[in-house]
């Protein structure tokens, strides 16, 4: 076995305190500099589209919110044609928003917020909840035929 008497050696931490930080920075530097070298250029962001942004986009969320909102009623409520709310919903986003991310993600949004909104405050179908049904329907028909009427072909 080997004996190795430690009395006489100076611990690492000792030697590296006691060097002045230049010396330090100095022989780094050069290190630093040559690792530059090998790295590659920072790559561009590519930024996504700029959102378009159509004049109707507004009464668009509000409908969706309405149609989310009445798909959540008429569901609760077991009403005939219970899934073509959604299935409106699903039209007017292939139809609107194309290609475009963002706006599908706003409208979707707007979507998901009118049926959490009544999600929160109904659990059972009561006359209130009927009551909101009709009100949400007749404001959808009302956005609608305000936005053909105004910006439809």
């Amino acid at each position: 076995m080997l004996s190795v008497s430690t009395i006489g050696m100076i611990p690492v931490r000792r030697v590296f305190l006691s060097l002045p930080v230049l010396a330090l920075l100095a022989l780094a530097g050069p290190t630093m500099a040559q690792g530059g070298k090998n790295t590659p250029p920072p790559q561009e962001e590519i930024a996504p589209p700029p959102a378009v942004i159509v004049p109707y986009d507004d009464k668009l969320a509000r409908l969706a919110e309405v149609l989310g909102s009445v798909h959540y009623l008429r569901t609760l409520c077991k009403a005939a044609g219970g899934d073509e709310w959604r299935n409106g919903m699903q039209q007017l986003l292939d139809s609107e928003t194309g290609g475009e991310q963002q706006r599908r993600e706003k409208l979707t949004a707007a979507f998901n917020r009118g049926y959490r909104a009544f999600a929160s405050v109904y659990t059972d179908c009561t006359p209130a909840a009927i009551v909101a049904e009709e009100r949400y329907r007749n404001e959808g028909a009302t956005l609608a035929t305000e936005i053909t009427s105004r910006f439809g072909n």
